[in-house]
């Protein structure tokens, strides 16, 4: 049975991921039955697998008759001459007997009488070269026939005389129908330079047994508990491949571990593998003494020094490491090369005078293997040294002195020095390394009553937790430290983080939140507190005062954030005064005074000034949010989106992603929108199931809208009116931008105009910008009559009216009001203008020329007949079909012969489809390049002749040439031979 407490130790059934370690040795053993023998030195590090693969390799030899000698050297007890060679000849002979050979050995059979008492012994001593020829022949001998290996293990334990014989083989074996193949663990020793020396002269073949990759690892797991690779948990793969460093030993031990210790389940015999705990075991007792055998073979003081390591960590300084043990530098890199010589340590390659344990299973056997005192003394060392060495504890070392001192049983001074680290982290932005590091010191200083401390740290962490979109958690911490006890005499500190909480509760549309939050701060602020104290107050309700529907709401807000603003600066409030002057640039934008970039860029001086990453990032989105409103030009807004990202600022990555799908789909650019809406959706759920929710589901509306889709649209505001849209100040865009667009693309005007003036009489209270009358509404009252010239530029003048989105609308209305007053060339010259400001926006561009061709066609102005062939080959191409269908209503009444909407369509140029030219127009189009006639257009295109005739005609009238020879020659100037009519950038 696989699994359960009874497993002591799992094998995987084959050898995993050595198949060109493999094809290598039984290369060297096919050989010899051509009498190429060589030998092969098969070199790792204990636990490689080298036993295993020879062992493979072998029986494949036995199967095939060859005959296999085997023996090992070893370490243990008094050491014996020759002892390898001796149990490969006892151990031959105990199997079967060695045939007759004493007339083709000869003399040299009472030479092997020194290893096998069963031979005659010669007398007197024989050199070993002359021992090591008698082996060579006796091999040769038993090899004619099928071939003969000799096996030799743990060559790095061998003595002297049995090296000579080795090498003595090593040297001779070729042409001879013998091989050797022995195992060596790496490192200086006697065995590795004769295996390096063989290697080097071309007598002998190196082959080195590296540790497995991370694929290899889960391929070795998934042999062992009999599944393929995919149905190992990654956990399991993971962490194996970590702890074992690729060693098949290590990883095979490990494994068992989790099994025995109830971790990785099988529970049945049908289902998978599961995880039931952390994936993390602790290697067997007998792989642990090994691992410190390892180290003792370094000498006392190496292993003194290899201790002293350990207690720093799996990597470790050199310079700190000196310290501590007090060895010169001679000495201690003495230990270091003896220590990566055994396979224990690594010089690491990234970072100088910095080494590396191979495997965390050697840091855990050493410090085991220290008493708790001992290893308290040892790491308290190594934090005064660490702290000494380098002053101020920049980068990582702040870290690993936290380490040591937690380790030396100061939990305050670690909690100390992770809240310095923690609060680097916030200040660069690298939030999951300082909630990380900061939750950790919280957690150090439970108990130990240092509430100064502890206070701090949590302020800290709960800036963290509240720009990543942990509000629970922060509240949680907060509520905490609701105790005299632990907030002391700083009231101050509790009123700023609830007032903080209050803030991030109005911005994630918990309102309800907010408030208690903020009724929490107002408790315990002593009458007549400083405006030190005040300020925080002020802002938070400024805040909850801007997302309380009422017709006061914006004077309320825009009086208490400037209070909170002119309280803040100057006394070292950098981020409450961000707060409030992001919030009145918030204010401004909303009701179009255009004084918003003002604002946003204070925030942005202020950031920098304060070092405040994620205020920077913020200013930076609301100043790209300006300037896409302002020009269209969305590049700066999607800098800062990337800033974001890197910054890993969950709720703001949240916002931006739904800026910039709301700007995307604006654009036309509806793949690229839906994409940032799936994310944004899913993110906006996990962080905030309110506010961040209603601004996703407004988003996927507007993008369902500008696509004519109007139930997904309907469905999508169904859902924000559930989630509180409908009272929340996002409901003007619901309907200004969603709503009303989608009734124009309908061609339901009516329905549209109701929707604006009831987006307009909500936008008195609520986000007017893009949905004001200075924007489609005017357009409208413009083509039905409605708009008189003082309304007009009252709009047109205002900062509204001069956002690219809007701009657009307001020129066509423009247009429509001078060429209703008989002013054609300023109409079409203002239709130009709104074509150039409708660049960046593809959808609605289209859908203004639509609606102002009508106009143009009755008053007789501009060139209305090329704006609705451009609207109806968009439409039609973007699949809406109703504004595409009156268009070319439009066209048929001006009595243009309009494109036919059949198969082929789609393969004509852009520039040619708006010259009207149909799809059997451009089949005649691209032949006419061969200057063939009519006749033989007509028998290529399985036409009539005279309809062929009739083509050309139409295809000299729309082009716009004088004769069918110039209908050639522009034809084959746009024409590519090789694929049919140029595309649209190549055609003049």
């Amino acid at each position: 049975m696989l699994g359960g407490k009874h497993v002591t130790r799992i094998h995987a059934p084959f050898v995993v991921d050595r198949a060109d370690e493999i094809a290598e040795l039984e290369q060297a053993l096919s050989g010899t039955r051509e009498r190429r023998g060589r030998a092969v030195f098969l070199v790792g590090e204990e636990g490689s697998g080298k036993s295993r693969l020879v062992r493979e390799v072998v029986d494949k030899g036995l199967a095939e008759g060859m005959y296999v000698l085997r023996g090992r050297a070893t370490a243990a007890g008094p050491a014996v001459a020759l002892r390898p060679f001796t149990e490969a000849l006892l151990g031959f002979l105990r199997d079967g007997g060695l045939p007759q050979y004493e007339r083709r050995l000869g003399p040299y059979l009472k030479v092997l009488g020194q290893l096998i008492p069963e031979f005659p012994v010669a007398r007197g001593d024989y050199s070993h070269v002359v021992l090591a020829e008698a082996v060579l022949r006796l091999v040769s001998v038993l090899g004619e026939e099928a071939g003969c290996a000799i096996v030799l293990e743990d060559l790095h334990d061998a003595d002297p005389q049995s090296l000579a014989v080795v090498e003595y083989l090593a040297d001779n074996l070729d042409r001879q129908p013998a091989a050797l193949i022995a195992t060596v663990r790496p490192g200086p020793g006697a065995a590795m330079d004769l295996a390096l020396a063989a290697e080097q002269r071309g007598s002998g073949l190196l082959v080195r047994l590296d540790g497995l990759d991370r694929a290899g690892v889960r391929r070795l797991v998934a042999a062992c508990l009999g599944v393929r690779a995919d149905g190992v948990p990654d956990e399991v793969a993971d962490s194996l491949w970590e702890e074992s460093a690729g060693n098949p030993l290590l990883v095979e031990d490990l494994l068992s571990g989790l099994i025995r210790g109830g971790v990785l389940v099988h529970p049945d015999r049908s289902g998978d593998w599961k995880l039931a705990g952390e994936p993390r075991a602790e290697a067997s007792e007998t792989l642990a003494r090994a691992t410190l055998r390892r180290a003792g073979r370094l000498g006392p003081q190496g292993h003194t020094v290899l201790s002293a390591a350990a207690v720093l960590g799996r990597r470790f300084p050199l310079d700190v490491l000196q310290a501590v043990t007090g060895l010169d530098e001679p000495e201690l890199l003495s230990c270091m090369q003896a220590g990566m010589a055994g396979h224990l340590l690594v010089a690491d390659e990234l970072t100088p005078d910095h080494y590396v344990f191979r495997h965390p299973l050697t840091v855990r056997a050493l410090r085991r293997a220290l008493t708790p005192a001992g290893q308290a003394a040892l790491a308290q060392e190594a934090a005064n040294a660490v702290e000494k060495l380098h002053p101020g504890l920049p980068g990582d070392w702040c870290q690993a002195a936290a380490v040591l001192r937690q380790d030396a049983g100061d939990p305050v001074a670690a909690a100390r020095l992770l809240c310095q680290a923690g609060g680097r982290a916030l200040a660069v932005g690298d939030l999951r390394a300082a909630i990380s590091t900061l939750g950790r010191a919280r957690e150090l200083l439970d108990g130990t009553g240092r509430s100064g401390l502890t206070v701090t740290v949590t302020e800290r962490l709960v800036d963290a937790l509240v720009e990543s979109g942990e509000l629970d958690r922060a509240g949680q911490l907060v509520d905490a430290l609701d105790d005299p006890q632990t907030i002391g005499a700083q009231p101050r500190r509790l009123v700023a983080l609830r007032c903080s909480l209050a803030v991030a509760a109005a911005r994630a549309g918990r309102h309800a939140e907010g408030e208690a939050w903020l009724a929490a701060a107002r408790s315990v602020l002593p009458s007549g507190s400083p405006a030190r104290w005040t300020a925080p107050v002020a802002a938070a309700a400024a805040h909850l005062a801007w997302r309380t529907p009422g017709p006061d709401r914006y004077a309320k807000a825009e009086a208490l954030a400037r209070e909170a603003a002119d309280a803040a600066e100057g006394r070292d409030l950098a981020v409450v005064a961000c707060q409030s002057w992001e919030l009145l640039g918030l204010l401004a934008l909303e009701q179009g005074t255009g004084l918003e970039g003002e604002f946003f860029e204070r925030v942005a001086v202020l950031a920098r000034a304060h070092r405040l990453p994620f205020w920077q990032l913020r200013a930076a989105l609301r100043l790209g949010a300006v300037d896409w409103l302002a020009t269209g030009d969305d590049a700066r807004l999607v800098k800062a989106r990337l800033g974001v990202a890197r910054l890993g600022a969950a709720r703001m990555q949240c916002e931006a992603d739904a800026m910039l799908a709301f700007q995307k789909a604006l654009a036309g650019d509806f793949e690229a929108a839906a994409r940032l809406v799936r994310r944004c959706r899913t993110d906006a759920i996990r962080l905030s199931p309110a506010g961040g929710t209603r601004l996703a589901l407004l988003v996927e509306a507007v993008l369902a809208a500008h696509r004519a889709q109007r139930q997904p649209m309907e469905r999508a505001l169904a859902e924000f009116a559930d989630r509180g849209g409908d009272e929340s100040s996002l409901r003007p865009l619901a309907t200004g931008v969603a709503r009303v667009f989608c009734a124009l693309l309908e061609e339901d005007r009516a329905r549209a105009r109701s929707e604006l003036a009831e987006a307009v009489a909500h936008g008195q209270g609520g986000r007017s910008l893009l949905t004001g009358d200075h924007g489609v509404f005017l357009l409208l009252d413009a083509l039905s009559g409605d708009l008189c010239l003082d309304r007009f530029r009252s709009a047109a003048y205002a900062p509204a009216g001069r956002l690219r989105w809007n701009r657009q609308f307001v020129l066509l209305a423009q247009a429509v009001l001078l060429g209703r007053a008989g002013r054609a060339e300023e109409a079409a010259a203002a239709v130009a203008e709104a074509r150039d400001a409708a660049a960046p926006f593809a959808m609605a561009g289209r859908l203004g020329l639509r609606l102002v061709a009508e106009a143009a066609s009755a008053d007789g102005w501009g060139d209305p007949q090329e704006w609705l062939r451009d609207a109806e080959d968009y439409f039609h191409q973007l699949g809406v079909p109703a504004p595409a269908r009156a268009c070319r209503a439009l066209l048929r009444q001006a009595g243009v012969i309009v494109v036919q909407r059949r198969d082929g369509v789609e393969r004509i140029p852009p520039r040619l489809r708006l010259l009207g030219i149909t799809a059997r127009e451009y089949e005649v189009f691209g032949l006419l390049t061969e200057r063939l006639g009519n006749q033989n257009i007509a028998t290529r295109l399985y036409i009539s002749p005279r309809t062929v005739e009739k083509h050309v005609a139409s295809l000299i009238m729309k082009t716009g040439m004088p004769d069918r020879a110039a209908l050639q020659n522009y034809t084959n100037a746009n024409v590519d031979p090789r694929r049919g009519p140029a595309d649209d950038a190549s055609l003049g």
